[in-house]
């Protein structure tokens, strides 16, 4: 059985999978109160599962990027457990989770999410010949550079602002693939499958697993006097 957790942004989601299939997933608007949230929700989806916290094989988290407290929060509680419990910890690209929802489609998947200052995180994935590959890696760039290097049908997908789908709409017209909202919600289900790949081929992540950031925390240097 695997719990996978994803804190990266102010969209949490938490999922109970066991032989693949997903016994209890929560997803929920945080506002980056997930130090006060993550560990009650995950109580109360284990219960749901009717699992219990030893019956866990594995923790899978979101490493980002993301927001600086919630990567930090959700590392810190995976590390935490997997420690405590003696069992594997597998860390996986929040942007690799978002794009992973739509691999069946054998389209290029583009994933977003906001880094402010008018730029995006984003990386670009596909499913080809029954394998998933990373077409663009993860980077801070602009939509309009995005655009501008988009040459075929592509889905978008990830946290996108009223203003970005409309940007990208305009931009792209028919190439780009805009599925709605509640389509592009984040779920905690498509990191578990993820990592159960990682951890299939034994690849699995040491207690010094760090959050990607993509950008260093906006942290004021320290005044001298």
């Amino acid at each position: 059985m695997l719990i996978a957790i994803d804190t990266s942004t102010s969209n949490a989601s938490l999922a109970v999978v066991k032989d693949g299939e997903v016994l209890a997933e929560l997803s929920w608007r945080s506002s980056l109160n997930h130090s006060v949230e993550l560990l009650p929700s995950l109580e109360n989806l284990l219960r749901q599962a009717k699992c219990d916290i030893a019956d866990v094989q594995a923790i899978v988290v979101a490493r980002g990027p993301g927001s600086y407290n919630g990567l930090r929060v959700g590392l810190s509680t995976a590390k935490g457990l997997a420690f405590g419990l003696g069992k594997p910890l597998v860390g996986i690209s929040t942007l690799e989770a978002m794009a992973y929802a739509w691999a069946a489609t054998g389209l290029p998947v583009c994933a977003m999410l906001s880094a402010g200052r008018g730029e995006v995180a984003v990386a670009c994935y596909q499913m080809a010949n029954g394998r998933w590959a990373t077409l663009e890696e993860e980077k801070i760039t602009t939509i309009s550079a995005v655009c501008e290097g988009t040459k075929s049908c592509t889905v978008f997908c990830g946290e996108l602002g009223a203003e970005m789908t409309k940007e990208i709409a305009e931009r792209l017209g028919e190439l780009a693939v805009l599925p709605s909202p509640a389509a592009r919600l984040r779920r905690a289900a498509y990191l578990a499958e993820l990592g159960q790949v990682r951890i299939t081929r034994g690849e699995v992540d040491s207690m010094v697993l760090e959050p990607h950031y993509l950008r260093r925390p906006p942290i004021t240097p320290k005044k001298c006097r």
